[in-house]
């Protein structure tokens, strides 16, 4: 697939729904922060189109004018598409695991509570790229889908409790829609400071609110502790789906085999 220039965008932005929670909201992110890149069959009338940012696919169009091949650049991400794409997805990698997940949509509030002595909750801010970036490695995709660790921290759209100048636990807007900020949020593997996660997510809540959006919430059907947080932080499901992740490229795994 051809990567299309940015002058380009506006006109393409038809192929997605605007407005909606969850993954619907990562094109609109992708508009507004240039955080990610578009992907086109051809730049003249493309007939099939994908957005990617961070390790996140969404794919549109017609799977007729794509090959296997196209896609190998998408390896290792997680794909969403409609099931006429399976058969070419299923062609192009060696592993295509589908993943249920549930877009949960905020309903109620739920008080601020105070934060223990020696804990500090508050927006980060460009001077915290650096805190950041000391996260343990399995955390570090919370900050992909602004392209790094000083984007997020320049955004003002991620909120964290510190200890100091560690960063124990941050939550922020993933995707930013024109309706709906997707949020997640991540916290040190310490059982002391799992708490401190539902601090983060009501403070960026109320500033999602202030700026009269609406929070939602995406996390795997299966991630007991995520829809625990999610409904606890007053968000209720909207809907489901599947997305996909995948291998490495199919041609790779035969190179491989031979």
């Amino acid at each position: 697939m051809i990567n299309l220039p940015s002058h380009r965008l506006p006109a393409l932005a038809r192929w997605f729904p605007a407005g909606a929670p969850g993954s619907g909201a990562l094109t609109e992110h992708v508009l507004t922060t240039e955080a990610g890149r578009w992907w086109v069959d051809r730049v003249i009338q493309p007939r099939a189109i994908a957005v990617e940012c961070g390790d996140h696919v969404l794919l549109r169009g017609d799977p007729q004018a794509l090959t296997p091949g196209d896609l190998a650049v998408f390896a290792d991400h997680h794909v969403e598409a409609p099931d006429r794409f399976l058969p070419l997805i299923g062609a192009a990698f060696q592993r295509v695991v589908p993943w249920q997940r549930v877009v949960y949509v905020q309903r109620s509030s739920v008080p601020a509570s105070r934060p223990p002595r020696g804990v500090t909750v508050r927006r980060l801010g460009a001077r915290d790229a650096r805190a950041l970036t000391t996260l343990p490695p399995a955390m570090g995709w919370i900050h992909r889908t602004w392209g790094g660790p000083e984007a997020l921290a320049r955004s003002g759209h991620a909120w964290a409790a510190l200890q100091g100048d560690r960063i124990v636990a941050v939550a922020c807007t993933y995707f930013l829609g024109t309706v709906y900020e997707d949020i997640a949020s991540v916290t040190v593997p310490d059982p002391r400071l799992q708490y401190l996660a539902l601090d983060c997510v009501n403070a960026l809540r109320s500033d999602i609110a202030a700026r009269d959006h609406t929070p939602s919430w995406t996390c795997s059907a299966s991630n007991r502790p995520g829809r625990l947080l999610a409904w606890t932080a007053g968000f209720r499901p909207e809907r489901e789906y599947t997305h996909y992740a995948l291998g490495a490229p199919a041609a790779m795994g035969r190179a491989a085999a031979g």
